[in-house]
Order: C-alpha cells, then structure tokens, then sequence
C-alpha cells in the first residue's frame, strides 16, 4: 500500500440537533479541548482579541441580532460551550472580516455538476477538526466540515436540500461595517436553492470577502460566486472548469482592495496550468509540482500559515448529492456520503 493510499484522515464525527443554541452549545463542547490547547494560545487569536477596540464591532453585531438572531444563539451556544467569553467567540468568527491575513485559504476546482476542494486551515487543528450532522429545528439539516470554535458554514458542506456549497477566504481589506462573512455563510445552510443563497447575499450589507462554489443536485451547472463589500458576482460554470484559489478574480471585484499571497497567487496559476493540460480536479488538488508554492499544502514553513487539512469531492450530477471527503493527496476516500447518509 503506496503512501497516498495509506494516509489517514482524523475527523471527529459530531452530532449537533435541536435549538440553536442546542446546536452551538453542542459544537462548543466538542471543540472546548482543541481550543483550550492551541487556539487560545495562537497568534492568530491574538490578531483577532487586538482587533477588540475597532469601531464597526458594535454595527456588526447590530446587524447580526436584526438579520439573523437564531446565528446569534447558535454563537452564545458556542460560547457556553467552549468556556469562552461571547464577546471573544464572536471576535473569532469575524476574524476574515477584520483581519487580512487570517489563516484560512483553500482551493476549489469548479465542473458543470462537480465541486471539488482543498480546505486549508491552521495546521494546529490538524487532528482536532469535525465532520458535524447538524439537523436544526425548522431548517434544513446538513453535514459540514467544522473547526474547533467556528461556526459551520465557512468550509464544504451539503445540505439536505441538495445544496452544496465551498468557501475560499478572499483576503479583502474592509473600510464599513457590514455583516460577519462567516454568519453569511451559514445563514446559506438553511436556504434550499443557489439562487435563494445568491439572494441571501445580495439582500445584506457585507462585511468581508469569500469566494463560493455553489451547486444543486441535479442542476446542469455550478456557479461561482464572489461577495464582498463591492458586490455580488455570480459565474455559471455550464461547459468548461474553473480554478479558483482565496483572492477574488471576477471583474466585478475588480476595485476589491485585497492580499494576494504567494501562495495563492501560484496556487491560482498552476491549478489553470493543469486545468489547460486536461487534469482531472482530484490531481490538481494533489499537485505539488510547485515546490515553493504547492496547490496541496503540508510544509510546517507554508508562507501563509496553513496546510490542507481535507480534500472534499462532491458529484451533483444525480438527484442527490454524491460526496466523499479525502486525507490529504490520498487516493482512496476516507468518508463516503449520499446526501446525509453516510456509506462510510
């Protein structure tokens, strides 16, 4: 058995039902220990807690409570959970909005009927992250990737609308209070169609930046989707794929004030060299042939601070969503899923 097949992949399997504050308090204590051990004590938790004084905090969470008060409880659930101030939970999950160079990247590849992703993050979580089925009251269940401390919504998941979605961080520098990308993101869980999430977006003001695959079960495309302070950009992947690496490319962004990393920037380019070159998305999301700037990324001297912690592969090509989630460069899946049943 070669490497690529043998390594393993450690996701928690969490379970997370009822209330929303049910739901975070859940999410709190399964991720309190990683959180307790690395988080606290991170760099970028102390990027985040210094970012405490800035003015458009208040607004935000003033939108927050107007726009989605059931994110808000599922985020005072969190807190209670994880032992932790809200005031500091919250701060964590703005973290894109208020500060840059948050450590969270990604990769997506984007077919006609397929979504397939890196998702990057810090590699101190490497071990510590979830696969969580979260079935709320009056909404949508879904399965998603979480991180110890985070909301869902902000890496892949598919809910059992047949929606699936993935998240690229875009490094954008903001200048007004808007709503927190991350509660964005997972106020789309609970919609039913990509057009409705398209809506969701454009109906708010916005904080910060990601860049989304979205897709439909049974749709004959997927879509690419920017948002930003700026805009909403919508691109239909209906023939040809797409790359997408975390720093916006749509004109519509095209006066975003953003950080393009290295990493990114290289990540961008090879994933389209590939592409060009007929690859099939599983083996650009294992590429390594740039060394400096790998589209997998496992150096503990990674430039941006992270590594590639999962790979997901979703087929939208059936009347349910087909999906299996990947150890890093490995070639055989770890967890199989057909809509929320779990194979494996």
């Amino acid at each position: 058995m070669n490497d690529r097949t043998s390594r393993r992949l450690e996701l928690a399997p969490v379970q997370a039902h009822g209330s929303h504050r049910n739901i975070g308090l859940a999410l709190g204590r399964w991720g309190a220990e990683a959180c307790h051990r690395h988080l606290i004590h991170s760099d970028a938790w102390a990027q985040v807690a210094a970012c405490r004084s800035r003015p458009e905090i208040p607004r935000m969470r003033a939108l927050l409570r107007h726009a989605f008060p059931w994110i808000e409880d599922e985020l005072a659930g969190l807190a209670e959970g994880l032992e932790l101030p809200l005031d500091d939970v919250f701060l964590w999950n703005c973290r894109g909005d208020l500060w840059a160079l948050a450590p969270d990247g990604c990769t997506t590849v984007l077919a006609p009927q397929r979504l397939s992703h890196n998702e990057d993050g810090d590699p101190g979580f490497a071990g510590f992250c979830g696969l969580a089925e979260v079935r709320p009251d009056g909404a949508p269940a879904f399965a998603s990737f979480v991180y110890p401390g985070s909301l869902p919504g902000h890496t892949f998941a598919v809910n059992a609308a047949g929606l699936a979605m993935t998240v690229n961080n875009i490094r954008a520098r903001q200048a007004a209070a808007g709503l927190p990308r991350m509660a964005l993101t997972r106020a789309l869980l609970a919609v039913k169609s990509a057009d409705e999430a398209v809506s969701v977006l454009q109906a708010h003001p916005r904080m910060g930046a990601f860049h989304l695959g979205l897709g439909q079960a049974g749709a004959t495309q997927t879509w690419s989707v920017e948002f930003s302070q700026l805009a909403v950009s919508v691109h239909p992947v209906t023939h040809t794929s797409a790359v997408h690496a975390n720093h916006a490319l749509h004109d519509a962004q095209a006066e975003l004030p953003q950080i393009i990393t290295d990493s990114s920037a290289h990540r961008q380019s090879r994933g389209e060299a590939l592409l060009a070159q007929g690859a099939q998305a599983l083996a650009i999301l294992s590429d390594t042939g740039d060394a400096a700037e790998p589209i997998l990324r496992q150096s503990p001297s990674d430039t941006d601070q992270e590594n590639t912690l999962a790979t997901a592969d979703i087929d939208l090509s059936g009347t349910t969503a087909r999906w299996a989630v990947y150890a890093p460069g490995a070639a055989t899946p770890h967890h199989r899923f057909e809509g929320l049943h779990r194979l494996t």
